[in-house]
């Protein structure tokens, strides 16, 4: 598959990956290597990984736990103090082996240390390979808050091997589901449609389907890589999913939601306050809502949770200037953003999710 280009990384695909990594190391002469995994990827793809590499470098490998939970300003600190007694400088290299948490964390950890050194990621679930790895977001939780500290810069490159699926749980693999669907919900009717009959679909298909996704994710990020204006399209159903996946994240009780499964109830809802407020058919909010929930299972919010929840939506990072701004749909395949939404129909927007 020809490489992916944005603005300052390059994004490869399958065997590919492990020749441009090979030719830019040699050419880089980096001081040290850095591997960053968390304890599932240290003990199911790293050896894939290194033995991938041709050539003998100086390299440590640092793991982490895995979890959101982990996704934190402590691990960071515990991990620059680690990178200091091992002798990392500013020609040393960061690559980070894993899924979202690791990817998100590993490259805010490298832009930042010593003001910031090179890094590659290499995703290693469906989730960090059509979304966390590419587009230069880096960032950590602060508390229940997703991602609100971090910084905007792109890795060197990002290597897309499917092979690292192999020994990814169905749950995992379904939470990147939810990304690419979200994909097709803001850009492409026709793709959403290709990858909404998964009874047609098999793995041999996931190859193309996720370098689809890439592309268009990378299309919006090259057109405003900072957020200014239509990147603002890949939020759609993270504004109430985000603040769903807070709260559970922080209520033990509660079931566990991962990334995606808490965007797939965000996707739903958004799209039921887009056939509300914009020009979304009914139809197409039952169409939304039939795939996602084929896929997806359903969570019972309780009604005295939606408070809670809302609450959340302050500090929410697209807001501005004490606006809560949503991503909407005014068909499939074409998005709005910088939506203002009222309370009363955010909270008939749990209702229509509860009732379905």
């Amino acid at each position: 598959m020809k490489p992916i280009v944005s603005k300052d990384s390059t994004v490869y695909f399958g065997q590919e990956c492990y020749t441009a990594l090979n030719s830019y190391l040699e050419k880089a002469n980096h001081s040290k290597i850095f591997i960053l995994v968390d304890s599932n990827t240290h003990e199911n793809c790293l050896s894939l990984f290194m033995s991938s590499i041709e050539k003998e470098y100086d390299t440590e490998v640092i793991e982490i736990e895995p979890g959101e939970i982990h996704k934190n300003i402590e691990t960071c600190s515990g991990i620059w103090n680690v990178l200091s007694e091992l002798g990392a400088d500013r020609k040393s290299l960061m690559i980070n082996l894993g899924g979202g948490v690791v990817t998100d964390l590993g490259g805010f950890i490298a832009c930042t240390f010593k003001r910031g050194i090179n890094y590659i990621n290499v995703p290693t679930t469906l989730l960090a390979m059509v979304d966390a790895s590419v587009g230069g977001k880096t960032g950590v939780d602060l508390g229940n808050l997703k991602n609100m500290v971090g910084v905007i810069s792109e890795s060197e490159m990002v290597l897309v091997d499917t092979e690292y699926l192999s020994t990814l749980p169905v749950n995992q693999m379904c939470s990147g589901f939810a990304e690419m669907l979200k994909h097709g919900l803001i850009q492409d009717r026709v793709y959403w449609e290709k990858i909404s009959n998964l009874s047609e679909l098999n793995f041999e298909d996931l190859d193309q389907m996720i370098y689809d996704s890439v592309v268009i994710k990378n299309k919006i990020v090259f057109e405003d890589p900072t957020e200014q204006n239509i990147r603002k399209y890949l939020n759609y159903g993270h504004t109430l999913g985000h603040a769903i996946e807070s709260f559970y994240l922080t209520h033990p009780e509660k079931p566990t939601l991962l990334h995606g499964e808490a965007i797939a109830i965000g996707m739903i809802m958004e799209a039921y306050i887009s056939s509300e407020l914009l020009s979304l058919t009914k139809d197409d909010l039952q169409y939304i809502s039939d795939i996602i929930l084929a896929t997806f299972p359903k969570i019972d919010i309780d009604p005295q949770d939606y408070q809670e929840i809302m609450n959340l939506l302050i500090h929410d990072k697209k807001n501005e200037n004490g606006n809560i701004y949503f991503v909407l749909l005014n068909t499939i395949g074409e998005a709005k953003y910088n939506c203002t939404v009222p309370d009363e129909l955010i909270l008939e927007s749990f209702n229509f999710y509860n009732t379905l």
